[in-house]
Formats: C-alpha cells, sequence, structure tokens
C-alpha cells in the first residue's frame, strides 16, 4: 500500500553533488581554462627536474622539488601578460 503525503511535511530539493564539485574545482583552478592541462603537466615536469638537476639529484626531495615546481609554474600562469611598449 503507497504511502500517504504528510501535508506538514516540507520537502527539500537538493542540488546535485556533482555540479558544486565541478563548480569548486574550476574556483580552485581558474588557468585551467586557457592553458591545458598536458602542458601544464609538462611545464611542472620541467621545473622539478630542472630543480633536481640544481641539488644534484640528491634523492629523498622529489616531492619538494614537484610541489615547489608546481606552484612556480601555477604563479608564473596566472601572472598577467604586461602591454606591450610602444
Amino acid at each position: 500500500m503507497p504511502r500517504e503525503k504528510d501535508p506538514t511535511a516540507v520537502t527539500v530539493k537538493k542540488r546535485a553533488p556533482r555540479q558544486a564539485a565541478v563548480r569548486e574545482a574550476m574556483a580552485a583552478t581558474p588557468f585551467t581554462q586557457f592553458v591545458d592541462p598536458g602542458k601544464r603537466a609538462a611545464l611542472i615536469a620541467e621545473a622539478a627536474y630542472l630543480r633536481a638537476e640544481q641539488r644534484g639529484f640528491a634523492p629523498g626531495n622529489e616531492l619538494e622539488d614537484w610541489l615547489a615546481a608546481e606552484s612556480e609554474v601555477d604563479a608564473r600562469l596566472l601572472k598577467p601578460k604586461s602591454a606591450p611598449r610602444v
């Protein structure tokens, strides 16, 4: 037997969580609209390699190299382009 509706009950519609997650991801990384994620990863990998090379490829600092390179590349990507001088 189907349940009867309770006229005093309040119904609340929930938004799909996937849309909120996509919105949060786009807000967290605004440069992804302008730079291909593969290109960004390649830039980070190159910068991390150069950092490792500077310290003589000593093991144990790979994560620090990658994170520092990631923030360096992201800062460069988010930096506004200056107007050409005349």
